[in-house]
């Protein structure tokens, strides 16, 4: 059985680098040290454990450095939790909280966030992340982010999840196009349009294709567009009518465009997330609050959003 009395942070910080940057020259850059010493602290670390935790081949880690790993980010995250506790001791909110949010949600949620938490708690540093949902889930299960707002309900049984609000498909159509004549359209009746829409493969158009196909309808596809934040850019800009959650359309200008309801679809559920396997400090517990907070207050003023907290 290995020893344990020699490992440190520091080794298991410098394992954690290596993998995220796939080098022992990246990892060191990333922790502006020189390569030596990152491969060094890993070397002691897999004699201190008596197994090789990379593949110096590939450097991918090994199914025994994979497991050390996950513990690794846990432990880190956990340090974090209490250096941000200890200085929040007298319940005055301080450090750092890690916050991760889909692109179109984070257009009308992240401003109102981050006033009410400078307003709140002005010692509070919060790092916002803007990313997919698979990338963010990643990013709580490893404990590189606190909280998470994602567009699908989490599985994973590591994971704490709330919806926060569903949000309605809607079309967004040019000015000028058959479709800005409309309030509505039914489900049929998006058989008769070509639509962008975000590519196969990705949580909202899969989604989408679900329901068309279980009431007989397909869909005229213009152009496909991978990413939702590019896709309402093109859609407002005049380019084509596209099909988008409603949280796309918050904040921009609606002189141009005009925003199409679709009765009969089902309705994004958006998720906050975070690692039930983590404590969580003081700061993230704070800011879980304000979000809510935010959500129920301007939630009800975003169009095709029914806040469920």
């Amino acid at each position: 059985m290995a020893s344990l009395k020699v490992m440190d942070l520091r080794q298991l910080n410098h394992l954690i680098a290596v993998a995220d940057h796939g080098s022992f020259s990246s990892a060191a850059r990333s922790l502006h040290t020189v390569q030596s010493n990152v491969s060094n602290h890993v070397a002691k670390l897999e004699k201190e454990l008596g197994t090789v935790l990379l593949d110096r081949r590939t450097m991918q880690p090994t199914p025994e450095g994979l497991a050390v790993i996950s513990r690794a980010r846990r432990i880190r995250a956990e340090i974090k939790a209490i250096s941000d506790d200890l200085l929040s001791i007298n319940e005055e909110v301080e450090g750092q909280v890690q916050i991760g949010c889909i692109g179109t949600t984070a257009r009308w949620i992240i401003a109102p966030l981050l006033e009410k938490l400078t307003k709140a708690f002005p010692s509070l540093q919060p790092r916002l992340i803007d990313s997919d949902t698979n990338s963010l889930t990643q990013k709580i299960l490893s404990g590189d982010l606190d909280l998470a707002i994602i567009d699908t309900p989490a599985m994973n049984a590591s994971l704490e999840s709330e919806t926060l609000f569903k949000e309605e498909k809607i079309i967004v159509a040019p000015a000028g196009h058959p479709l800005s004549e409309r309030e509505s359209v039914s489900v049929q009746d998006l058989s008769e349009y070509e639509m962008m829409v975000t590519p196969q493969g990705t949580f909202f158009r899969d989604s989408l294709d679900e329901e068309l196909s279980s009431v007989g309808v397909e869909i005229k596809i213009g152009a496909e567009i991978d990413g939702l934040r590019l896709l309402a850019s093109l859609a407002f800009q005049g380019h084509a009518p596209a099909v988008l959650p409603a949280s796309a359309a918050s904040g921009y200008p609606n002189d141009n465009w005009k925003l199409i309801r679709i009765n009969g679809l089902i309705k994004r559920p958006v998720t906050l997330i975070r690692n039930k396997r983590m404590t969580p400090s003081l700061p993230a517990r704070a800011t879980n609050e304000v979000i809510h907070e935010v959500v129920k207050e301007i939630g009800p003023k975003q169009s095709g959003i029914e806040v469920c907290i």
